[in-house]
């Protein structure tokens, strides 16, 4: 029994990304729920339009956070900046005492926190919220859900397959093969590209019809959006396989990364909720910026030119992931051979 347990401790002690995901799990999960585990909004990016907006933005208190303030524009504004997501509420003044506040619905917890900051203002803002008029959640998860199944594809499923195809020697096959490293690469995941690509509108399907979650946007920009965020988490299953001797290390790795990109992507705890460090984190993570572009385009209809920041992200990181993954395989796929040495000359005698 003693040498038993002692084995399984010189064991562990040995598999040292085990013992990493064993202490650096916990110390995450720790950070993630200490800091991002909130669902309180205390600031919403507001403006405040209309005759009355001076007087009106002088009166909003906290939550609200007054930016814009324009006398000259109206409701049709209002509707295009939060079309475009350049607020979460927009406050329409009149003549009178009494102002409109636009609320972003899209974005469901910002929008939850301003109808009840305008209900404790006592009858002078009337909230009307937008493009998620009910406040329905399914409706904002299911743009989530589309990223999410998406990521878990391309960096799980890509992962394991490809170390399983190293442990079965087929990676040593191709090393003596005329192929460049990123022949290879695009070769091997061309076929989860097309799967996670058939999923990707199955689930947007489905989500529509069986939750009533409206596209209200252009279906090419949210192509667009889904294909680069489908060669970054595929470059992240690359990456992830080429340093993972067995299944079960690629399935360690691939579950470290796919957990922040979870919890601190703004689908389950708001971004503006958590703290600025932690916050950093998520804009780094590639669901984030595609949960910006599913969210846009499916619920508000956001132009093209709104998008461009979350597409120019994500199409720098599928650079930068595939630039990686490259180099790696370049390494793993050194020619096993020997080179051939040089043909040597021979004279043959000359007869007279």
């Amino acid at each position: 029994m003693r040498a038993m347990v002692l084995k399984e401790f010189l064991e562990l002690r040995r598999d040292k990304r085990t013992m990493a995901m064993i202490i650096a799990l916990p110390v995450l999960l720790l950070v993630i729920f200490g800091y991002a585990a909130s669902f309180n909004v205390d600031r919403l990016n507001s403006e405040v339009y209309g005759p009355g907006a001076r007087r009106v933005a002088d009166q909003l208190r906290a939550p609200f956070h007054v930016g814009t303030v324009d006398a000259s524009a109206g409701a049709t504004d209002a509707r295009d900046r939060l079309r475009t997501g350049s607020a979460d509420v927009v406050v329409v003044t009149g003549a009178s005492d009494h102002a409109t506040a636009y609320v972003n619905g899209a974005n469901l917890f910002a929008a939850q926190t301003a109808v009840a900051a305008a209900g404790r203002s006592h009858g002078t803002l009337t909230p009307e919220v937008l493009f998620n008029p009910d406040l329905k959640t399914s409706w904002v998860m299911v743009p989530g859900l589309v990223g999410m199944i998406l990521a878990f594809i391309g960096t799980i499923v890509t992962a394991i397959g490809l170390v399983r195809e190293r442990q079965s020697g087929t990676l040593e096959q191709l090393a003596v093969m005329p192929f460049r490293p990123a022949d290879v690469i695009a070769g091997k995941i061309a076929p989860y590209f097309v799967l996670a690509a058939f999923d990707m509108v199955l689930v947007t399907v489905i989500g529509c019809l069986l939750f009533g979650v409206p596209f209200a946007g252009n279906v090419a920009v949210f192509a667009l959006g889904a294909a680069l965020f489908l060669f970054v988490v595929l470059g992240l299953g690359v990456l992830i396989s080429t340093v993972s001797r067995s299944q079960g290390q690629a399935m360690q790795l691939a579950l470290m990364v796919m957990l922040p990109q979870i919890l601190l992507s703004g689908l389950i705890f708001p971004l503006g909720s958590m703290a600025a460090g932690v916050r950093w984190i998520g804009y780094l993570l590639p669901l984030t910026w595609f949960n910006k572009i599913t969210n846009g385009v499916m619920l508000r209809d956001a132009p093209l030119w709104s998008l461009a920041l979350p597409l120019a992200v994500l199409a720098g990181m599928a650079v930068l992931v595939f630039t990686a993954a490259v180099l790696r395989f370049r390494r793993d796929l050194a020619p096993a051979m020997p080179p051939v040495p040089a043909a040597v000359r021979t004279t043959e005698p000359v007869t007279p």
